[in-house]
């Protein structure tokens, strides 16, 4: 008997004082030719964790790293361990869309807060809100509604989408023609994963758009730009992509060809403030390259994690606490301007960007103006959350 009251004792002094750490369900796309974009995110979530003393909000943290291989099965089976087994605290990391959907239920099923440090499927905007599902990034619609924004206040007349044939393209789909005005030449849809783009080339270079929009993430989209210039297309028609597909990574591989490219991001390597000139050179110093729009939003992600359990002084079993906590976003974003909507998705600024070359003749994006600002999206007004 003696044994159980000082067992109950100890377990009150928990929860009186809260976790003694945190834990992290990393699920990622770490292989294949996607790769770089799971990679940049990690290591902007793990420089924050470092710069952090290995602590989120306080509290010790320890992340559990797994590679979906840009697999849905991979990614599920991921989840159920880390859920069931090692009893996450959060889930984060994940990279595609499709793999949201196949992850964020059993998160969500178990009470664990799911943050996107990528994909938004519109899904979780509206009427399928979620008190633990927050994006730390974008609704996946946004990206797009900006870039037609731009296409249609440059008078461009017609312009032809590109995208892989998932969730995540479609919804860009949905974002672009919600903006642009013009005249859709055509919806063109490759499988995901794919890198060969020359009869793509051959289709568009036929049907001849003033514009491309090309929603083309990761090794997609490097294969794609080289291919688009070595075609000797980038003298026939204005190239647009988001910032993904014009980021450090697909700089570095395809180079001087880049300059000029115009971009769509809610950050910009060039943005000032505080926490951008404290991240850019950080994370150059750790990793010995520029970071990307994917390595902003991983080391965003960490911080507003860790500004959620700090604002509950490390009392993580308060789901309820934790949950506002994490809604005040109470955290200097390297973006800037950064709240939530009552959807739990961010409300914030997307600018025009172009490849051009910086102060020390190194090719990056330079910040050219605002297309949408303070933007959430377009299904908030479903959402039932308060």
């Amino acid at each position: 008997m003696r044994t159980l009251i000082l067992g109950i004792g100890l377990a009150a002094a928990v929860a009186a004082h809260g976790a003694d750490k945190v834990k992290i369900g990393f699920i990622s796309t770490l292989s294949g030719p996607n790769a770089a974009i799971g990679a940049d995110i990690r290591d902007g979530f793990n420089l924050a964790l470092k710069l952090n003393g290995g602590k989120l909000g306080g509290l010790p943290a320890e992340v559990l790293v797994g590679d979906d291989q840009l697999k849905p099965e991979n990614a599920k089976q991921l989840a159920e361990r880390y859920l069931r087994l090692e009893k996450v605290d959060f889930i984060t990391g994940v990279v595609f869309s499709n793999i949201v959907l196949a992850v964020a239920p059993d998160a969500l099923a178990s009470k664990v807060f799911f943050v996107s440090p990528n994909a938004g499927p519109a899904q979780y905007t509206g009427a399928q809100c979620n008190p633990f599902f927050f994006a730390a990034s974008w609704p996946s619609e946004a990206y797009s509604e900006a870039a037609g924004q731009y296409v249609t206040s440059k008078g461009i007349k017609n312009v032809l989408f590109l995208a892989p044939n998932y969730v995540g393209g479609q919804d860009a789909a949905t974002g672009f023609k919600r903006y642009y005005k013009g005249k859709l030449v055509d919806e063109m849809y490759t499988k995901l994963g794919q890198l060969d783009y020359a009869a793509e080339l051959s289709q568009i270079r036929a049907k001849q758009p003033e514009a491309l929009y090309v929603f083309l993430p990761g090794g997609m989209g490097v294969n794609f730009i080289k291919q688009f210039v070595a075609a000797g297309m980038s003298k026939d028609m204005q190239l647009i992509v988001p910032l993904w597909g014009s980021d450090q990574d697909i700089i570095r591989a395809v180079g001087e060809p880049m300059l000029g490219l115009f971009s769509i991001g809610h950050w910009s390597i060039d943005l000032d403030n505080p926490a951008n000139k404290k991240f850019v050179p950080a994370f150059e110093a750790e990793y010995k390259r520029l970071p990307t729009g994917y390595a902003a939003s991983g080391y965003d992600t960490a911080l507003l994690i860790d500004s959620g359990i700090r604002r509950v002084k490390g009392k993580i079993e308060d789901k309820d606490a934790l949950r506002a906590a994490l809604r005040a976003a109470d955290f200097k974003s390297v973006r800037g301007e950064f709240k939530f909507n009552r959807n739990q998705f961010p409300v914030q600024n997307y600018y025009l960007q172009v490849v051009g070359k910086g102060p020390d003749g190194r090719i990056m994006h330079k910040t050219l103006g605002t297309v949408l600002k303070d933007r959430g999206d377009a299904y908030v007004q479903d959402c039932k959350m308060k």
